[in-house]
């Protein structure tokens, strides 16, 4: 009976597990949660009939039978240091470019972007794999003992899934709780008539540095993984190898995480994961900006305080409460239907707040949001304010749920739902929310840029029907303005000269300006680059699309099928009927022959004979592309010292890697 009950319990343990991977590190469960607690009861059973059977790294020890009677001290293998902050683009730039200088100016740098938590930062001991101690930050040098509760934790595994684990492994992470948990809990305390917890921080900060084990069990705690204090000589290279490595063990990351040819390049992404973080259901308040290379840290070190090789781009975060009054809905320029809350008007960062995004139907079902909720409302950087959390211990009263509308509120087209996706969109290219919203993008800043013509004009156009879509901006005369409210001579005169100079914007510009869906101003440069005219790119088949480094597949559909509809060619024909300007001048095509024509090239680590950027312009004026990631489509990896993951990628797809010598072969045909 013994051998028949180990090998069960064996069993149990490792469907427990790959559960809590599925759970924890993929965010994709796939057995409910009491199909989950039925499983952990049938095998804390096995082990209370077989104790001698009971291991510490067993699921059902997360719990200690007793408390400890004070927190001891700790003092850490390194020091866990803290980072230099900044709040400005510029200034991070500018630490960059210094660390850039300390590498010695030409060595080409990848720099990594994470979120930052907030939470409590946290370093879990190894030893042979299995969970040992976890402590603090405490004072950087010396923490507090937690292993108590940090065996709690959800996703700090008991045992990392190693064959042969060094004998020490020293973990750095932060202990977070999301939004979603907080609501739960704060509803279980108000039942309890104990008072709620103000946020998920300071749930953690409290919850993790408690005597008793089994009070900390009961707060829905959670963990993510993001450096080593010691990697016990384990082969990991770079925080990106880190990233695999970790996950591979079972130890999660946190979402978003990834590595930047250049620092503009990643500012760019980090300001788009800014009007992203409404989909996060934890709290963050910034970035982390760090060098990817180890190697590159290690010559770079610290100083007393903080790492030389890393630093916080925070943003300033503000959070508000207050209470729902309406749910309505707005229509974007693609059709996409919005839900936005009317809020009682609260005090947010210095300006008086009224309405905030709900962003789509399934978030709101997904937070419960209802018409006279208390909500907590957050305002990160410049993004309009968006719903954290509903307060629904305050509910005091049975509240209607919302139900998304089906039809447009403004043309009463019935509204149609994305396949596959979360948003919900009136079909109607006619719909005169559509033709506003339009007319405002065509003529912003990065698309046509047509001073003058802004958000209270284009309403007075669309509803005078002066305007309906972009060509008929072509048409205006002075005197056709003229009637408009507040529109003098000469206001009307500027409109007009600055309409018929957007004709010259280029390429790029219109194709960004259209609003087709997935065509930003990056995607418009490369078809631009490729193709040469919007009748060259319109000709193209959707593989022939498709087959452009950094389209793919579902760019290319959207790119095909806008052009190719009626409307697409309606605007068109138009705009080109209007002497807009649809080619590329000669001299700014891409390179068609060469010895790289038609050939993708990926560089990595440091070359003798080129600095990343002379590496990449000998790729261009061959002929070829420069792109910054691997994939199926990269036709060579050029690798130099130090290449970490962009070169196991390249040997795990099959990639050719060419060395130096390589490269210059090929370039030279």
């Amino acid at each position: 009976m013994t051998a028949s009950a180990a090998t069960r319990i064996e069993r149990l343990r490792e469907q427990i597990r790959e559960h809590d991977r599925r759970y924890y590190i993929e965010a994709a469960p796939v057995v409910s949660d009491l199909d989950y607690d039925r499983l952990l009861e049938e095998l804390r059973q096995l082990e209370a009939a077989h104790p001698d059977l009971i291991t510490p790294e067993s699921p059902t020890q997360r719990v200690g039978d007793a408390a400890v009677d004070e927190l001891t001290s700790v003092r850490h293998v390194r020091p866990m240091l803290s980072m230099d902050n900044t709040y400005s683009e510029g200034d991070l730039a500018a630490w960059a470019a210094r660390t850039a200088k300390q590498l010695g100016g030409d060595e080409p740098i990848e720099w990594v972007l994470e979120l930052k938590i907030d939470g409590v930062a946290v370093s879990l001991a190894y030893e042979d794999g299995r969970f040992a101690q976890g402590a603090t930050r405490g004072n950087g040098q010396v923490g507090d003992d937690i292993t108590h509760t940090l065996r709690t934790v959800g996703g700090v595994p008991l045992q990392l899934s190693l064959p042969s684990p060094p004998p020490r492994l020293d973990v750095r992470g932060e202990v977070y709780m999301t939004n979603s948990d907080l609501v739960r809990l704060n509803e279980k305390q108000a039942a309890e008539g104990l008072p709620a917890f103000a946020n998920t921080r300071n749930v953690a900060a409290g919850s993790i540095r408690l005597l008793d084990p089994k009070l900390a069990a009961a707060r829905p705690l959670r963990f993510f993984c993001h450096g080593l204090g010691d990697a016990g000589g384990l082969p990991i290279h770079s925080q990106t190898d880190l990233f695999a490595w970790a996950v591979s063990v079972g130890l999660p990351v946190a979402p978003w995480s990834q590595a930047f040819p250049s620092i503009e390049a990643l500012i760019e992404h980090g300001r788009e994961q800014i009007e992203a973080l409404h989909e996060l259901d934890f709290e963050v308040d910034g970035f982390v900006v760090k060098v990817n290379s180890f190697q590159q840290q290690r010559r770079l070190g610290s100083t007393s305080k903080s790492p030389r090789w890393a630093i916080a781009w925070k943003f300033e975060k503000y959070e508000a409460t207050t209470t729902l009054a309406r749910i309505r809905v707005q229509v974007g320029r693609g059709g996409t239907v919005t839900p936005v809350a009317d809020l009682e008007p609260v005090q947010l960062a210095g300006t008086t707040v009224s309405r905030a995004s709900l962003h789509n139907a399934d978030e709101v079902a997904r937070k419960d949001v209802r018409v006279g909720d208390v909500l907590v409302v957050e305002k990160a950087g410049k993004v309009i304010p968006h719903v954290v959390r509903v307060e629904k211990h305050l509910r005091t009263k049975r509240l209607v749920k919302w139900s998304p509308p089906t039809e447009c509120p403004e043309c009463h087209t019935p509204l149609v739902r994305d396949p596959e996706g979360v948003y919900i969109r009136c079909p109607n290219v006619h719909c005169p929310a559509r033709q506003r919203e339009r007319l405002k993008f065509f003529a912003s800043r990065g698309a046509m840029e047509i001073e003058g013509l802004g958000e209270k004009l284009v309403e007075q156009l669309v509803a005078t029907g002066l305007v309906r879509d972009y060509t008929d901006l072509y048409r205006l005369t002075s005197d056709d303005l003229l009637p408009l409210e507040r529109m003098g001579r000469k206001s009307a005169d500027n409109l007009v000269s600055q309409i018929a100079a957007s004709r010259e914007r280029g390429l790029p510009r219109v194709l960004n300006a259209l609003a087709i869906p997935h065509v930003g101003p990056r995607v418009a440069t490369i078809l631009a680059e490729e193709f040469g005219s919007i009748a060259a790119i319109r000709d193209a088949s959707q593989e022939t699309l498709s087959a452009v480094t950094e389209i793919g597949p579902v760019i290319a559909e959207s790119v095909r099928s806008w052009l190719t509809s009626d409307y697409g060619l309606q605007v068109v024909d138009g705009l080109q009927a209007a002497g807009v300007q649809m080619e590329m001048p000669a001299g700014h095509r891409a390179r068609r022959d060469g010895p790289l024509a038609g050939k993708t090239l990926v560089v990595t680590g440091t070359l003798e004979g080129y600095t990343r950027q002379e590496a990449e312009e000998a790729i261009r004026s061959a002929g070829g592309r420069a792109s910054s990631s691997v994939s199926k489509k990269t036709d060579y990896v050029v690798a130099g010292a130090e290449a970490g993951s962009k070169r196991a990628k390249a040997e795990k797809l099959g990639v050719p890697i060419l060395d130096e010598a390589g490269f210059r072969e090929l370039l030279e045909g």
